[in-house]
């Protein structure tokens, strides 16, 4: 039975590696992109990807969290490796059905200046370079992605979008990383103190050449 109680539906950079040590520093489990094989017993979870784990739970029971049993927090939603191209932070009936299913979810979507995330999706390995242009993302097609004008076009309407879809809902908050008062807001937002905030994984210079 899940127990889930925190969904950020950032962007890949945009600090979600940084929110999940924060998560896990104040006493969540979490779910990060995929799950360590340390952290659960159950052999179908381990190396699994948040992703595919959301979509199965939704297309079999109805409910994106039916298969993350006692994890508390999902704080990097996507997959786009091993020819797998998941955005489920992309997908209102997932994300409506995770509303429904679990009322007391908070939302939180991590932030950053679009032209950063763009250079730092760049930087990062193949992302910027060769797997989004490659791939069919939402908004943001195959033969897509390749310029810094339609990375940041596409980042801005996928938050122009959980604005949307989110309207005069409390239980969601969007953050910008870079705002010292941040901190101080994810904290009231999902009703727990976090004794570290910081940031993790970050672009190295050597990633970045």
């Amino acid at each position: 039975m899940s127990t889930l109680k925190v969904v950020n539906l950032g962007l890949p950079k945009t600090g979600t590696t940084s929110l999940a040590r924060a998560l896990k520093v104040a006493g969540y489990r979490v779910a990060d992109h995929r799950i360590r094989p340390r952290q659960t017993e159950t052999p179908a979870l381990k190396d699994a990807f948040v992703a595919d784990l959301l979509y199965q739970g939704y297309f079999q029971a109805g409910d994106p969290a039916e298969l993350f049993e006692d994890f508390t927090a999902l704080t990097e939603l996507s997959c786009l490796r091993k020819g797998k191209s998941l955005w489920p932070q992309m997908d209102f009936a997932l994300i409506d059905a995770i509303r429904k299913h679990h009322p007391d979810v908070r939302f939180l979507a991590s932030r950053r200046d679009s032209w950063d995330v763009s250079q730092s999706m760049l930087a990062w390995s193949d992302l910027g370079t060769d797997r989004l242009p490659a791939s069919d993302i939402p908004g943001l097609p195959e033969g897509y992605g390749e310029t810094s004008r339609e990375r940041i076009q596409w980042i801005d309407g996928h938050y122009t979008h959980l604005h949307a879809i989110f309207a005069g809902d409390t239980a969601f908050l969007e953050y910008d990383v870079a705002d010292a008062s941040s901190h101080a807001a994810v904290a009231e937002h999902i009703g727990t103190q976090l004794p570290w905030w910081g940031q993790a994984n970050a672009n190295t210079e050597n990633k970045a050449s």
